[in-house]
């Protein structure tokens, strides 16, 4: 595939934007795809809502240095799979909201980026897999999808954005919805499946009592496998949809 064009697409592909709840939230759904975006020339941020600090397993860690241990582990996560741009909003785990204040804080990274295609979380729960829908997870999406259409377009959306801070308007492309009860696109990650169990294995607090490659590695088959792709190759699934 020649450097620049969108992973299994034809259209042109400079700059991707992952918005999701929580530190490993795009590893988990996203990172091997995001290595072979990176791979194939396209530059990629991320914008992680929380800070996570209602995760983990140890109750011996003292709460208040959760923030910054999993800060660290997305950065060190992100490093892994050739990201540089991590952009954390700090919002409180376990209780964030599709709020005027989250829209406009999504929508500025997004005109600041000025991606052609945003992932993110799926709005929809799905009954079939109910981890993937947190409320975290359906809040960040919900508000991503609102950003992308139609408050990061609209000039008269969050006005201080372009009044106060000179953020044009921008129109995104494309929208993938990780996690979604309905998957209209798989990409083949196997030449990057270990890049993703790398990212994975930063976020210790988090990973370390997992199996990743025998967990995560069954997961990748299983939707290769449902996408039609030959036996041994590894997925990760979408929805994407195209925005006129």
């Amino acid at each position: 595939m020649p450097e620049g064009t969108a992973v299994d697409g034809a259209a042109p592909l400079e700059r991707v934007l992952v918005v999701t709840a929580h530190p490993d939230d795009v590893d988990f759904g996203a990172a091997g795809t995001v290595a072979r975006l990176v791979a194939e020339g396209v530059e990629v941020t991320y914008c992680v809502c929380t800070d996570g600090d209602a995760g983990g397993f140890d109750r011996s860690v003292d709460r208040a240095d959760v923030p910054a241990l999993r800060r660290a582990e997305q950065t060190a996560a992100a490093r892994a799979v050739g990201v540089a741009d991590v952009r954390f909003l700090g919002y409180r785990d376990g209780a964030l909201e599709v709020t005027q204040d989250l829209r406009r804080d999504i929508s500025r990274v997004v005109r600041q980026v000025r991606p052609q295609r945003v992932i993110t979380q799926s709005p929809e729960r799905n009954w079939e897999r109910l981890p993937a829908s947190h409320p975290d997870h359906l809040a960040a999406g919900e508000a991503a999808t609102i950003a992308v259409y139609p408050d990061a377009r609209n000039a008269f959306a969050h006005p201080g954005l372009l009044r106060d801070e000179g953020l044009e308007p921008w129109e995104v492309r494309e929208l993938w919805l990780m996690g979604s009860p309905v998957s209209t696109r798989a990409v083949d990650v196997t030449d990057h499946a270990g890049t993703k169990y790398a990212a994975l294995r930063a976020h210790a607090s988090q990973t370390a009592h997992l199996d990743v490659e025998g967990f995560v590695g069954d997961w990748m088959r299983r939707t290769a496998a449902e996408a039609g792709l030959p036996p041994g190759r590894l997925a990760e699934a979408f929805r994407a949809t195209t925005i006129p």
